[in-house]
């Protein structure tokens, strides 16, 4: 069934049912959020490299975007911190920071990434997040994090220091120790104390205070607005950027400028790889947060469509002098608890960053870098979690080995390798999995129509039926072991006159797959083996009818394994009657009265 057209417009969906209550709940949660992403917005814009003002840029025309395309009713899109470090990891590589080429480079990466997403969802390609291991995307995140972080040290102690990886970071930060402007690591170190607390003590001291949880949530959430008004009056009332803090400067009046991208060929051609790999992660760091969000209040998102909501809101970006953005985890939970009811909150919020944008921007000239230093390393530092060693290693060593090499790689050599490796190390996995499938010999258990394996349960079996089920589908990456396990589990067994492959985990199969049944159908045959299916699905029986497979199989399609047994088991065949009638019985009795 095709797509209607208000398929891709979620709007005309919600924007029918939208009321007055809606519409309060939208304006507090955007009131929330817009206070929470002025301050946010400039310093990630400075984490990619860029002026601060096109942080705010980037966070109102994609914003609008999304509340238009996006199914969301409460992701919140716009620069987050690990696309903005990929930002700067990519357009450093063309560009030097500073520069109006660098900008333009940040730009073109914004449409290239929206037109990558545009197209996938177009094409309805949403699954491909399927693809990437949640275990090894968290490894990414939480190194990418610690990157972030240790990158921000230099602004916060008014230091200078360079480094794509950890290691040149840390060497950089050492020997730019005895350069530390005291006065920029007082006030960064200040209001990176002054954030945490805000974080976890300031709503309970306002709480006992008699404040109502809505005034204590909105003033929480002000916490980093609160210290970069009191930083930047300091430093204005003091002039303390005479005596060597940094200071963001001048920040351009007014709204986005309508801008261009780059199509120069050789420029797109280098920024092709990172810009896909920008769309993947967002794609999954946002996707994941929609749905955690939509299933609380029992609403779903379409994967599809929010590649197309989140194409749309780069694509907005990159005409309005933005960079890449996505579905941030932080702001998504601020404007969700805040009250979000529809994607409206989003357009307010929108409207909100616009006024700053028209009116506040000459208020933070001098606005201390060393404050928004300390305002990402507050937000990335709860992206930090490797707690996910320690469960994969208790769950499964394969995952830990992943997770373990794309944190060691986006440490140690820079985030375009990491999430590169991430990336390949979630195929890699997903197909060293699925190559080596669960084969188990399964038997009958007694008194029931069950199979199940002759290793941890008490089953009956014939001595001359071998039934092996599969726990996978069948390509070509697993047919070959498939084609090997039964070859070497026959050989030798002069008992043997029937294998039965049991197929109800198959849900595929495959070209290479099918000439492996084939050579198996024809080894078996020559050992004097006949050849069995059962419990074969519907859409793979459907494709088997269309070749010759089934003509010269030596065996049968059995509809289930239990009549399989009872065709193929002669020294049990009797005791499977007497069992099927003695249950036939029992079905039909009539019930017994007290």
């Amino acid at each position: 069934m095709r797509p209607s057209f208000s398929h891709y417009l979620p709007i005309l969906d919600w924007g029918r049912s939208y009321d007055r209550r809606a519409l309060s709940n939208d304006l507090m949660a955007a009131l929330i959020v817009t206070i929470m992403l002025i301050p946010q917005s400039l310093a990630y814009a400075l984490l990619a490299g860029l002026p601060p003002e096109m942080g705010l840029y980037a966070s109102i025309a994609p914003i609008i975007a999304y509340a238009v395309f996006g199914s969301s009713r409460a992701l919140a899109v716009g620069p987050v911190a690990v696309v903005s470090l990929m930002t700067a990891a990519a357009i450093g590589n063309v560009a030097e920071a500073g520069t109006a080429g660098y900008i333009a480079a940040a730009i073109t990466l914004a449409f290239l990434s929206g037109a990558m997403l545009l197209v996938m969802g177009l094409f309805r390609l949403g699954f491909i997040a399927n693809f990437l291991s949640h275990p090894v995307i968290a490894g990414f995140i939480t190194a990418s994090g610690v990157l972030i972080a240790a990158s921000q040290l230099a602004g916060l102690l008014g230091i200078k220091a360079e480094g794509h990886t950890l290691i040149l970071l840390l060497v950089s930060l050492v020997q730019g120790l005895g350069q530390i402007n005291p006065i920029t690591a007082g006030i960064g170190l200040a209001v990176l104390a002054f954030l945490f607390w805000v974080r976890r003590g300031l709503k309970p001291a306002l709480r006992r205070l008699g404040a109502g949880p809505k005034l204590a949530e909105v003033l929480t959430k002000a916490g980093p607005v609160f210290a970069v008004v009191a930083s930047t009056a300091l430093v204005w009332g003091l002039r303390l950027d005479q005596s060597g803090v940094a200071v963001v400067g001048v920040v351009p009046q007014g709204l986005p400028p309508f801008s261009l991208p780059d199509f120069n060929l050789d420029l797109l051609r280098a920024l092709a790889l990172p810009a896909l790999l920008i769309s993947v992660i967002g794609f999954v760091e946002s996707v994941s947060v929609a749905q955690t969000l939509a299933a609380k209040k029992r609403q779903r998102i379409q994967p599809d469509q929010e590649l197309i909501g989140l194409g749309a809101a780069n694509i907005a970006a990159a005409f309005t002098g933005g960079f890449p953005v996505t579905g941030g985890f932080a702001r998504s939970v601020v404007n969700y608890d805040a009250g979000a009811e529809t994607p409206a909150a989003g357009a307010f919020t929108a409207i909100g960053l616009a006024l700053a944008a028209l009116a506040l921007t000459p208020l933070i000239f001098f606005l201390p870098k060393a404050t928004l230093a300390a305002t990402i390393i507050v937000a990335v530092l709860s992206l930090v979690d490797f707690s996910i060693l320690t469960k994969t290693w208790a769950y499964s060593k394969a995952d830990f080995a992943a997770v373990a090499a794309t944190i060691l790689l986006t440490l140690g050599a820079g985030v375009e390798v990491g999430v590169s490796a991430g990336v390949l190390l979630s195929i890699a996995l997903f197909l060293y999995k699925t190559s080596r499938p669960h084969v188990a010999e399964v038997g009958l258990l007694p008194g029931t129509q069950h199979f199940r394996n002759i290793l941890r349960y008490k089953v009956q079996t014939d001595p001359s039926l071998l039934t092996l089920r599969v726990d996978e589908s069948l390509y070509f990456a697993n047919s070959r072991f498939l084609e090997d396990y039964i070859h070497a589990r026959v050989t030798g067994d002069s008992a043997l006159q029937n294998v039965v492959l049991q197929c109800t985990a198959v849900n595929e199969i495959d070209m290479s797959a099918l000439e492996s049944l084939e050579a198996i159908n024809l080894r078996l045959h020559e050992m004097g083996i006949r050849f069995h299916l059962s419990e074969v699905k519907g859409p793979v029986m459907d494709r088997l009818k269309r070749v010759h497979f089934l003509d010269a199989l030596t065996g049968q399609v059995f509809l289930s394994q239990y009549e399989a047994m009872q065709a193929l088991a002669p020294d049990l065949a009797p005791e499977l009657a007497r069992d099927l009638a003695r249950d036939v019985a029992r079905d039909v009795a009539p019930p017994m009265t007290a």
